[in-house]
């Protein structure tokens, strides 16, 4: 969740990860608690080396931590 609220924190990012998804704003909002689209979201920063790595340090945790959170969904 915080990874979300990360990537929806600046508003180029967040629609990129739109753009890429190819999810709407409602898609993401009504599917937070939904493994898809968190995975989705854990896919998105892990494509993306800097944004992976931007948001690991925002969030005080290793890019790892990130990668195996999506791993943890499957």
């Amino acid at each position: 969740m915080q990874a979300i609220g990360w990537v929806l924190s600046d508003q180029q990012r967040a629609e990129r990860l739109l753009a890429l998804t190819g999810m709407t704003p409602d898609m993401l909002r009504n599917g937070l608690s939904d493994p898809a689209i968190l995975g989705a979201v854990l896919d998105f920063l892990s494509n993306n080396e800097a944004d992976l790595v931007a948001a690991a340090s925002a969030l005080d945790i290793s890019p790892q931590a990130l990668i195996a959170a999506r791993e943890n969904l499957t």
